[in-house]
């Protein structure tokens, strides 16, 4: 299983950055280069607990779909999303805030595994990871310069 830790600066409120990492539009707006939609279950608006997404996208020239779930929810501490269905064999993404001074930190912690056993882990140590974690990072960009130019 792999693991990614990203920590995330925003100088704006906690309920405005736990809102906006929950917005579908959002997140299809970070992931337009990979023609990413949301397809079935919440598809548009802030997803809330117990709700499903399904994200139809193109990584690799490969089409994916994976269904995601909100298993865990405290406005505006923390969520989890947990994969139903998809290309992984485990997905399990917690997204933590804390606020101090006026500012939020946003933490993701992404755990996956891909399958195909040993052939996955390799793909996942290799290249997959790297990938990934691009992917938070222009998603975090994205929250970070939403959240605050509504300040401004």
């Amino acid at each position: 299983m792999a693991v990614i830790i990203l920590k995330t600066q925003i100088a704006a409120p906690i309920e405005k950055c736990f809102d906006l990492s929950r917005s579908i539009d959002l997140h299809l707006k970070s992931m337009q280069h990979k023609d990413e939609r949301a397809i079935d279950g919440r598809t548009s608006g802030l997803i809330g607990f117990h709700e499903t997404v399904t994200w139809k996208a193109r990584h690799f020239r490969i089409l994916f779909r994976m269904t995601v779930k909100i298993t865990e929810m405290k406005y505006p501490d923390h969520f989890t999303d947990k994969l139903v269905t998809g290309p992984f064999s485990k997905f399990h993404h917690q997204h933590r805030f804390q606020s101090a001074c006026g500012k939020t930190e946003m933490t993701d912690r992404l755990e996956f595994a891909s399958p195909f056993g040993l052939w996955g882990r390799l793909a996942d140590w290799l290249f997959l990871k790297k990938y990934l974690r691009k992917l938070l990072l222009e998603r975090n960009k994205m929250i970070r310069l939403e959240a605050e130019r509504a300040l401004n």
